[in-house]
């Protein structure tokens, strides 16, 4: 009878350690995810304040530019811009993956997609154009020209296209990623509604005026970026406090009952 009670009582105890292991992993999970969200939308707002910032002060994308020091330090940003622009986006998306459906999905690829391609090219334009001013100029004055529009005198072949199709994915991709953003009602819909609008008002600019002022475009959508990713830093979500089955211990149940 002692025996059976002991066995009981153990076999009770492991069972009990168990399942508070398991609610900790849990509850470190729920906490951990909205904290991820909570970074993500910080990294969306230094994304959408730098891509602000450097617009009024880039330099002309001529061969000239390539080697001073504010080249160097614009392109260096625009590259670390990528890389929070990734991020932040991927929270934007993930908080909303739900409201959003497939058209939040399409928006959210497009974007990932370009801000991915953008990193590699900011970076060869900060670190490896330089290096090939004085032996390779006529391909800098046509990566440069890709940019610009202006064209080169070098074919370019498949770096050429893939930067008109990211070009156009990232126009299309703000257009759907505001729709969906709007739609959801999560996050402000002004941002997303501008999220939205800076799409085609880029198009706009673009064939209108001339490339130094055309960049002008991109500040609607760094502000919009910039105030999605504040509306999900600043987003108080508290994690939920569910009971997990079977975390009661034997021991206590045992006590209560007798």
């Amino acid at each position: 009878m002692n025996i059976n009670s002991k066995t009981t009582t153990s076999e009770g105890g492991k069972l009990a350690n168990t399942n508070r292991q398991t609610a900790i992993k849990e509850s470190k999970m729920k906490i951990t995810t909205p904290k991820l969200i909570r970074w993500a939308g910080l990294s969306a707002m230094v994304a959408g304040i730098i891509f602000v910032v450097i617009q009024p002060i880039h330099p002309p994308d001529v061969i000239s530019s390539v080697n001073t020091n504010l080249w160097a330090i614009i392109t260096s940003f625009k590259t670390v811009m990528s890389i929070f622009g990734l991020f932040g986006i991927l929270g934007l998306y993930a908080r909303q993956v739900e409201e959003t459906g497939w058209l939040g999905l399409a928006g959210y690829l497009m974007l990932s997609i370009f801000y991915a391609v953008q990193m590699c090219y900011s970076f060869a334009e900060a670190l490896i154009l330089p290096l090939l001013v004085t032996g390779a100029p006529k391909f800098v004055e046509s990566t440069l020209g890709m940019a610009s529009g202006a064209g080169g005198e070098m074919y370019l072949g498949a770096f050429a296209t893939v930067f008109k199709l990211v070009s156009v994915m990232y126009l299309l991709g703000l257009l759907l990623f505001g729709i969906a953003i709007f739609r959801a009602r999560i996050l402000s819909r002004w941002a997303a509604g501008l999220l939205a609008l800076s799409g085609p008002l880029a198009i706009i600019m673009v064939a209108l005026l001339p490339h130094q002022l055309e960049r002008l475009a991109a500040i609607p959508m760094g502000i919009a970026l910039a105030w999605l990713g504040y509306g999900l830093w600043s987003e108080r979500r508290a994690p939920a406090s569910e009971p997990v089955p079977g975390l009661e211990s034997p021991q206590l149940s045992q006590s209560g009952a007798d």
